[in-house]
C-alpha cells in the first residue's frame, strides 16, 4: 500500500504546473524612440563620443577624490538607504515563504496517551487504564497546485522582491546624486563667500580712501555715503553666504549620516574636479534600464501573475494529508512486527458559488491596468527628465561663454571708471555702478559654473547611472 501512495503522489506532482496567468508581453514605450532635437540640444553633440552612463560606475564618473570619499561614507551610513536594503531582505524572505508553499510539509510526530475508563463503561475483563504510544511521519495538508494558484502567488512574491531591489538601486542613485549636488552647492557658496570677503576688503579700502578725502574737503558727503552702501552690502553678503555654507555642510552631514571630516569639505568650486562627460546615446531605449522604470515593470509582472491566482480560485483545490508510522500499547513495542500504521486522506474543495471570486478577478484585472498606467507614466517622466537635462546641457556652454565675457567687460569698465574718478574726470557714482555690476557678474559666473557641474550629475542620475561596484 505504501508503494501505491508514493505512486499516486508522484503522478500528482507531475501533473502540477498548469498556470492560468495571462502571457506577459512587454508594453511599447509611450515616448519617441529618439531624443529631442532643436536649437536647445545642439551643444549635446560634443558628448557623442563619450561613454554611456550605464558604462560608468560612480567611482569612475566622479573624479574628485574628496567627493568620492564622501559618497562612500553616505552609502555606508545613510539611514534611508539602509531602510531600502532592509526592505529588500524582507521581500526576499516573503518570497521564500511563498515559494515553500509549493512543497509538502513533512512532520514527524511522537505521542503518548494514557486514559482511565469509568467502571460503568468498562466491560468485564477490559483494562480500566489504557496506554498508547505512536510515532508518525506524514504530510500535513499539502495543496496540489493543479491550476497554478500557488505558483502564481509565488511569481507575485518574486516580482515584488525584484521591485524592492530596483527601488533600493534607485534610492542609491538618488542618494549619490544628492550628495554630489549638495557638495557642489557648498563649494559654490564657499567660493561666493570668498568673493564677498574680497569685495568687502576692496570696498572698505575705497571707503577709507574717500573718508580721508572727505575729511580734507576733496570728496563730498554723497560720495562717502555711496561708498558706505557698498561696504554694508558686502558685509550683508558675507553674513548670508556664511550662513548658507553652514547650512550646506549640515545638509551634507545629514545625507552622509555622520559628521564629515573638515579636510574632506570643498574649498571652493573652481578647485573641484568635474565629473566625466557622458553620452545619452541616440535612442531613448536607455530609459528602460532605469531602476525606477524596471521597478514599475516588475510590479506590472506581479499584477499579471496575480490574475492567474484570481483565475485559479474558480477551480477545485485538491489537498492531501497522509502519514505512516507505528503504534503500540508499550513504548518498547513501537517498532515490532505488526505495529505499522498508515493514513491517506485526499480532499477536494469544489467552488460552487462564491461571488467574491468574480470580484477578485475583476479587481486583479483593474490592478494590472493601474500598474500598466503607472509604468507608462514612469517612462514618460523619465523621458521628460532626460530631455530637460539635455536642453540644459545644450545651452549651458553658451551661458558660460557669455557670462565670462560679461565679467571681463565689467572688470574693464570698473578699472576705467576708477581711474577716471581718481583723475577727477568722473563722479564716484560711475565707479559704484561698475563695481556693483562686476560683483553681480562674478556671482553669476560661479552660479553658471555650478549649473554646468550639477547638470552632469543630473544627467548621470536620470539616465540610470552605472553599477554600484
Amino acid at each position: 500500500m505504501t508503494r501505491k501512495i508514493h505512486l499516486i503522489m508522484g503522478v500528482l506532482i507531475c501533473l502540477v504546473g498548469c498556470s492560468l496567468a495571462p502571457k506577459y508581453t512587454k508594453p511599447a514605450a509611450p515616448v519617441p524612440a529618439d531624443w529631442p532635437t532643436g536649437e536647445a540640444y545642439k551643444g549635446t553633440k560634443a558628448a557623442a563620443g563619450a561613454p554611456a552612463a550605464s558604462e560608468l560606475r560612480w567611482q569612475e564618473f566622479f573624479t574628485d577624490t574628496k567627493l568620492q570619499q564622501i559618497i562612500e561614507m553616505a552609502l555606508n551610513n545613510n539611514r534611508d538607504l539602509k531602510l531600502a536594503a532592509l526592505n529588500v531582505e524582507k521581500a526576499r524572505a516573503i518570497y521564500g515563504i511563498q515559494r515553500a508553499e509549493i512543497f509538502p510539509v513533512v512532520n514527524a510526530v511522537g505521542s503518548e496517551s494514557k486514559k482511565r475508563g469509568s467502571l460503568d463503561i468498562v466491560r468485564p475483563g477490559e483494562l480500566r487504564t489504557t496506554e498508547q504510544y505512536s510515532v508518525n511521519l506524514g504530510i500535513t495538508s499539502w495543496e496540489i497546485d493543479f491550476f497554478g494558484r500557488i505558483r502564481s502567488l509565488k511569481d507575485v512574491a518574486l516580482q515584488e522582491y525584484l521591485a524592492t531591489e530596483h527601488a533600493r538601486r534607485s534610492a542609491q542613485i538618488s542618494l549619490i546624486s544628492a550628495v554630489a549636488n549638495t557638495y557642489l552647492s557648498l563649494a559654490a557658496d564657499l567660493e561666493i563667500l570668498k568673493l564677498a570677503k574680497s569685495t568687502l576688503d576692496t570696498q572698505q579700502a575705497a571707503y577709507d580712501l574717500i573718508k580721508r578725502r572727505y575729511d580734507v574737503g576733496l570728496a563730498s558727503a554723497l560720495d562717502l555715503r555711496r561708498a558706505q552702501t557698498q561696504v554694508d552690502t558686502a558685509r550683508g553678503d558675507v553674513a548670508r553666504y556664511t550662513q548658507l555654507a553652514a547650512q550646506g555642510e549640515n545638509a551634507l552631514n545629514l545625507l552622509v549620516g555622520s559628521p564629515i571630516p573638515k579636510d574632506l569639505l570643498p574649498i571652493d568650486l573652481i578647485t573641484v574636479s568635474p565629473p566625466k562627460e557622458i553620452s545619452p546615446g541616440i535612442s531613448s531605449e536607455a530609459l528602460l534600464r532605469r531602476p525606477d522604470v524596471l521597478q514599475a515593470e516588475t510590479l506590472l509582472k506581479a499584477a499579471n501573475a496575480n490574475i492567474g491566482a484570481a483565475r485559479a480560485a474558480f477551480f477545485p483545490r485538491i489537498s492531501l494529508t497522509g502519514a505512516i508510522g507505528t503504534a503500540s500499547d508499550e513504548l518498547s513495542g513501537l517498532f515490532k512486527t505488526g505495529t505499522g500504521t498508515w493514513s491517506f486522506t485526499p480532499q477536494i474543495n469544489m467552488p460552487i458559488f462564491d461571488a467574491r471570486t468574480w470580484s477578485a478577478l475583476e479587481s486583479s484585472k483593474v490592478d494590472r491596468e493601474i500598474v500598466l498606467t503607472q509604468y507608462e507614466k514612469a517612462i514618460q517622466t523619465a523621458f521628460r527628465e532626460v530631455a530637460d537635462a539635455l536642453a540644459q546641457k545644450g545651452t549651458v556652454g553658451d551661458q558660460m561663454a557669455a557670462q565670462q565675457s560679461l565679467v571681463e567687460a565689467f572688470a574693464e569698465s570698473y578699472r576705467l571708471s576708477d581711474a577716471r574718478y581718481k583723475s577727477g574726470i568722473d563722479s564716484y557714482l560711475s565707479v559704484l555702478d561698475a563695481q556693483r555690476s562686476l560683483y553681480s557678474a562674478q556671482q553669476g559666473l560661479i552660479t553658471v559654473r555650478l549649473s554646468k557641474l550639477t547638470n552632469l550629475v543630473t544627467l548621470y542620475k536620470v539616465l540610470g547611472g552605472g553599477e554600484k561596484d
